[in-house]
């Protein structure tokens, strides 16, 4: 359960990047920067397993074909997209507090799944999280008043970001389910196939929009314009290897290791982290509401660990 906290606690570092990359990549469409990501994502995953690429194709039933192309919609390129038109109309704060309800979501979602801790036991720890968040709230729409977003932008932005998270918690109850329902692949071989085929989808979604939009892709203005596409391929690249990559991978070993209700939890490292680098990149120290809901937040998931540590030791124990 330790390694499977750790491994929840350093994909949420990966994730968090995120929430930012769409403040480097503003000049872009939501459906570009998707696009962007995941076909560097498959191409990193195919270059990694690219000598048992081949073997593991091979492996693949139905089945696993169908949880993959859903899999790759829900939890990679549709999440994204919504996220990424989310922090573009209602800004950073205001979405990562939308995707940052995950904890409660995925944990009311999968909470009667085998080994989970009853919802009773968790009602502090939540409440808790609970507290973190509305501080959270609090804080964004105390702040954020004049900062130039109209309001029907800050709708529709709020209504995008809670259509990613209903994505997010649908797949990730889901991924869950499935690594544990078949063990013939590994969390490493998962997240490559995974991989591959979200890059294989958004390459054809990619080509499809070349064909549509040719001349706003490659017109001779694109640079002039802040559509740099030299910076777009790196912050792509940084993304995938270490939000997809490298993030994914580890949230496969955690979904293995720790019950649903536990990993719901963990999804809250990022949100603290998408707040950190929020803070970084505006170069500002967080306001009393802000430290007030991080620590809330880290009491509430940690409490909810003890909790799940324990629940385990007794079960150990009368084993």
């Amino acid at each position: 359960m330790l390694q499977g906290v750790l491994c929840g606690l350093l994909a949420g570092a990966m994730w968090g990047m995120v929430f930012v990359a769409p403040e480097f990549l503003r000049a872009f469409t939501p459906l570009e920067m998707a696009c962007g990501r995941y076909i560097c994502y498959g191409l990193i995953a195919a270059a990694v397993m690219s000598t048992r690429l081949p073997k593991l194709l091979r492996r693949l039933d139905r089945g696993d074909i169908i949880a993959m192309i859903k899999h790759a919609l829900a939890g990679n390129i549709v999440y994204y997209m919504l996220l990424a038109l989310g922090v573009k109309l209602a800004g950073v704060a205001a979405t990562s507090l939308i995707i940052g309800v995950l904890p409660i979501s995925v944990t009311l979602v999968g909470h009667k799944d085998h080994g989970s801790v009853p919802l009773r036991q968790l009602t502090w720890p939540l409440l808790l999280v609970a507290a973190g968040i509305a501080c959270i709230n609090i804080d964004v729409f105390t702040h954020d008043v004049g900062n130039g977003l109209p309001l029907a932008s800050k709708l529709l932005g709020v209504l995008c970001a809670t259509v990613a998270l209903t994505c997010w918690t649908w797949y990730s109850v889901d991924n869950a389910r499935y690594l544990k329902r078949n063990p013939h692949f590994s969390s490493g071989e998962w997240s490559a196939l995974y991989g591959v085929s979200s890059g294989l989808i958004a390459l054809v979604i990619a080509l499809v929009g070349l064909v549509f939009f040719h001349g706003q892709v490659t017109g001779a203005g694109a640079v002039a314009s802040g559509r740099d596409w030299g910076l777009f391929w790196i912050v792509s690249a940084v993304i995938a290897l270490g939000a997809s990559a490298v993030g994914n991978h580890l949230w496969n070993i955690a979904s293995r290791k720790v019950p649903l209700t536990l990993s719901g939890q963990l999804i809250l490292f990022e949100t603290l982290f998408a707040l950190l680098y929020g803070f970084i990149y505006k170069q500002q120290w967080p306001r009393g509401l802000e430290i007030a809901a991080m620590v809330l937040l880290i009491a509430g998931v940690m409490w909810s660990v003890r909790i799940h540590a324990l629940d385990d030791a007794s079960e150990a124990h009368a084993g």
